[in-house]
């Protein structure tokens, strides 16, 4: 199943060591803390688990969606590139 896991982290440090685990399970990055990407039940809580382990008692708010097939396939998305050809 997809899944998006957003996240807001004041430290930066941790906000950078949550971006490699995301990366790590093979999620794509679509914002500067979000990321998209297919993984099984078992990735996901395996996922769940080290993200939490890894904040530990820091101030954090980690959010995972599942996207089902139906609301995929729904999804609407804009992209405009400033002139120097840059997005956003």
């Amino acid at each position: 199943m997809r899944y998006i896991v957003i996240y807001d982290i004041p430290n930066d440090r941790l906000r950078g060591k949550i971006a490699d685990i995301c990366l790590d399970y093979g999620l794509d990055r679509i914002q500067y803390s979000a990321f998209l990407g297919q993984l099984t039940r078992s990735q996901q809580q395996e996922l769940w688990k080290r993200l939490r382990r890894q904040i530990g008692k820091k101030a954090a708010n980690v959010q995972l969606y599942p996207l089902c097939n139906e609301d995929w396939a729904a999804r609407e998305i804009f992209v405009q590139e400033d002139h120097d050809g840059s997005p956003g």
